[in-house]
C-alpha cells in the first residue's frame, strides 16, 4: 500500500504542467529558492537602512576615523562629572607656589582683560559625559626628574576639562568630536577677524563653543593627503598626553575632506610675540618670566623624550611655538611635525623639517633625528630668550647673524655680559646669567652626544644657587688643609663630583668630560692678567681669522665655562 503511494506521488510530480512544459517538483523547487532569495534581498534592504540610521544620527561615519598608533597605550576611560570654574577656561591650573611672584613678571604691563562669567553661556540641556585620563599622576620633583610610567600620565597638574555642557566623547576614546556646523558657529564660520595665525599646514581661528568656552581651531589645508598625516602626527603625538606645559588637545573634526584640531586657548600670546612682536607693546619680558617660561619648556620636553613610550620628538621647537599663558606658564605647542620615536631610536631622513636657524646641525646635514634635534633647538631658544636677538638676522653685521657663533664669540671674548637683551630694565645677577649661557652653549653643543638630556637642563635650571644658597660649601673642605682652596676651585670640585655620583646612572658624565671639566678648574687662572689678556687677544684674532674662513668653531665645554666664569673675575 505505501509503495503504491509513493509511486503515485512520484508519477504526480513527474508530471508536466501548462507553464513552460516544467515538471511539477522542479516548479516547486523554483518557488522555494525564490522565496529564500526574497526573504534574504529583505535582510538586506533592513541592514542597510539601519546602517544609514545609525550614522545620519551620529553625523559621524565610523570608518572614517583614524587610527591611532597602535604604540601608543590607551588606558580606559573612566566617567568625570566635574565641573570648572571659569577661570580655568583659559588656561591649566598652575603652581601655587608661584602666586605671589606672579604680578612681578611684567614691567609696565596694561590692565589684563577680566573673563566675566556671567557672559558664557551655559548649554544646561546638555549633559557632559567627557572621560578623562585615568592615570597616576606623574611626579616631579625638584630636581625636575621624571618618573617613566606604563601609561600615560598628568606630567604636573593640569585642569579639569573645559568642555562642560558638550555631549559625547568620540570614538578614539579620548576627547571629543565636533561636527562641522559646531566649528562653523564657533568660529563665525571661520570668519578672517578670527585669524589667529597662519602657515604651510592651514590657518588657526580663535572660537567660543556653545558653553561659553574659548578655544584654538585648527584646520588643515584641503590637501586631503597631507591634511589626513598632519592630522594624524598631532593626533598620535599629544591626543593622550597630559602635561601643564603642553598644550591641551580637547577634540577634533573628521568631515568630508576637512580636518581640524580643537585645542585649549591660550590667550597671552607666545614667546615670539613678547621678545620680538606684537606683545612688547604691553612691556618687555622680565628676566625671570623668561626663565619661567624656559623652564616650562624644559619640562615639557624633558616628559615627551623620557616620561612617555614611544618618546616625541617635536621637530619644531621655536618661540611662535611656545604660548604662554596668564601666569607665564609655557605652553608647548604645534605638533605637526612630531615623530614617535621607540626607546633608543634614531630616525633617518631625506627630508629635513623645521625652522632655520632652529635645526640641528646633524640633522640638517645627514637627516638624522633623535631627541637631541630638540635639545640644540632648545639651546637656540634660551640663547634667544637670554638675548632678546632672533636665531638668524641677516640685518645685522656678518659675524652677527648667527646667534649661536656670535654668542661664542662674545664669551671667547670675556664679553659675555654684553650678550644681555639691551630691552631688560633689570638686568640678571651675573650668576643668574652664567647658569644660563653654560646650559644654552651645552645644549646647542655641535657633538650631539655632549648634548645633555632635557632632564639633566631642567635640574641646571633649577638648582640655579643650588648648592650654595646657604653659603656653607666652604664647610665641607678638609680641615687639615693649610691652604684653602679658592671658592672657584671647591666650587668646581663639587659641581663635577656630584654629576658623578648621580643617583641615575645614564646622567652620569662621560670621563673624558670629566678629564675636561677638571682641566679647566684652574685655566685660565695658571698665569698672570697680564699673560691672560695676551692669550684673549690671540684667541680673538684666531677666532675672526675662523670666522672669515666660515669654519664652524667649537670649543670644549670646559673652555666656554672657564671663559663665562671668567666675565665675573675679570
Amino acid at each position: 500500500m505505501s509503495s503504491g503511494s509513493s509511486t503515485s506521488l512520484n508519477v504526480e510530480l513527474s508530471k508536466k504542467i501548462g507553464f513552460l512544459g516544467l515538471k511539477l517538483w522542479v516548479v516547486i523547487g523554483i518557488c522555494v529558492g525564490a522565496f529564500i532569495v526574497l526573504i534574504l534581498c529583505f535582510l538586506s534592504i533592513w541592514v542597510s537602512f539601519r546602517r544609514k540610521s545609525r550614522r545620519s544620527v551620529d553625523k559621524f561615519p565610523v570608518t572614517q576615523i583614524p587610527n591611532v598608533s597602535k604604540d601608543i597605550n590607551i588606558d580606559k576611560m573612566a566617567a568625570q562629572g566635574t565641573h570648572d570654574h571659569p577661570d580655568n577656561l583659559f588656561h591649566s591650573v598652575h603652581d601655587k607656589a608661584s602666586d605671589k611672584n606672579s604680578e612681578k613678571m611684567l614691567v609696565q604691563l596694561g590692565t589684563s582683560k577680566s573673563i566675566d562669567p556671567n557672559n558664557m553661556s551655559q548649554c544646561s540641556s546638555i549633559y557632559h559625559h567627557e572621560r578623562a585620563l585615568s592615570s597616576q599622576s606623574g611626579e616631579e620633583g625638584s630636581s625636575g626628574t621624571v618618573r617613566k610610567q606604563s601609561s600615560l600620565s598628568c606630567g604636573g597638574l593640569v585642569a579639569a576639562s573645559p568642555l562642560v555642557g558638550l555631549p559625547e566623547v568620540s570614538h578614539l576614546g579620548w576627547g571629543h568630536w565636533f561636527t562641522l556646523r559646531d566649528l562653523q558657529f564657533a568660529t563665525n564660520h571661520f570668519s578672517a577677524e578670527n585669524v589667529l595665525g597662519e602657515g604651510g599646514y592651514g590657518v588657526v581661528y580663535k572660537g567660543r563653543l556653545i558653553n561659553g568656552t574659548e578655544v584654538a581651531v585648527k584646520k588643515l589645508l584641503n590637501n586631503l593627503g597631507q591634511a589626513e598625516k598632519e592630522f594624524r602626527v598631532e593626533v598620535e603625538a599629544i591626543g593622550h598626553v597630559r602635561h601643564k606645559n603642553l598644550v591641551r588637545l580637547l577634540g577634533y573634526c573628521i568631515e568630508g575632506v576637512h580636518r581640524m584640531l580643537v585645542y585649549e586657548y591660550v590667550n597671552n600670546g607666545n614667546l615670539e610675540q613678547w621678545l620680538h612682536g606684537a606683545m612688547c607693546q604691553h612691556g618687555t619680558l622680565t628676566w625671570e618670566a623668561r626663565m619661567k617660561v624656559i623652564l616650562g619648556t624644559a619640562k615639557a620636553l624633558s616628559y615627551l623624550h623620557e616620561a612617555i613610550e614611544p618618546k616625541v620628538v617635536h621637530r619644531d621647537i621655536k618661540s611662535s611655538n611656545i604660548l604662554i599663558d596668564n601666569e607665564f606658564n609655557a605652553k608647548v605647542s604645534d605638533f605637526g611635525l612630531a615623530k614617535l620615536l621607540g626607546s633608543g631610536e634614531s630616525h633617518i631622513t631625506t627630508r629635513v623639517m623645521g625652522t632655520f636657524g632652529y635645526v640641528a646641525p646633524e640633522y640638517a646635514n645627514t637627516g638624522l633625528l633623535n631627541e637631541k634635534s630638540d635639545i640644540y633647538s632648545f639651546g637656540v631658544l634660551l640663547l634667544e630668550a637670554v638675548t632678546g636677538r632672533d636665531p638668524v638676522d641677516y640685518g645685522r653685521p656678518a659675524n652677527e647673524v648667527n646667534l649661536v657663533e656670535w654668542l661664542k664669540l662674545m664669551v671667547g671674548a670675556r664679553r659675555a655680559e654684553e650678550v644681555v637683551d639691551p630691552n631688560l630694565e633689570v638686568k640678571p645677577s651675573t650668576r643668574a646669567l652664567k647658569r644660563a649661557l653654560l646650559v644654552a652653549l651645552r645644549c646647542v653643543d655641535h657633538d650631539s652626544e655632549n648634548r645633555p638630556k632635557m632632564s639633566q637642563v631642567v635640574r641646571m635650571l633649577e638648582a640655579d644657587e643650588y648648592p650654595f644658597r646657604a653659603r656653607r660649601a666652604e664647610e665641607v673642605v678638609d680641615p687639615n688643609l693649610e691652604v684653602k682652596p679658592s671658592t672657584r676651585a671647591l666650587k668646581r670640585a663639587l659641581l663635577v663630583a656630584l654629576r658623578c655620583v648621580d643617583h641615575d646612572s645614564e646622567n652620569r658624565p662621560k670621563m673624558s668630560q670629566v678629564v675636561r671639566m677638571l682641566e679647566a678648574d684652574e685655566y685660565p687662572f695658571r698665569e698672570d692678567r697680564r699673560n691672560r689678556k695676551s692669550r684673549t687677544a690671540s684667541m680673538d684674532m684666531e677666532s675672526m681669522k675662523e670666522s672669515s674662513a666660515s669654519v664652524d668653531i667649537e670649543k670644549k665645554p670646559g673652555d666656554l665655562e672657564s671663559q663665562i666664569s671668567e666675565t665675573s673675575h675679570g
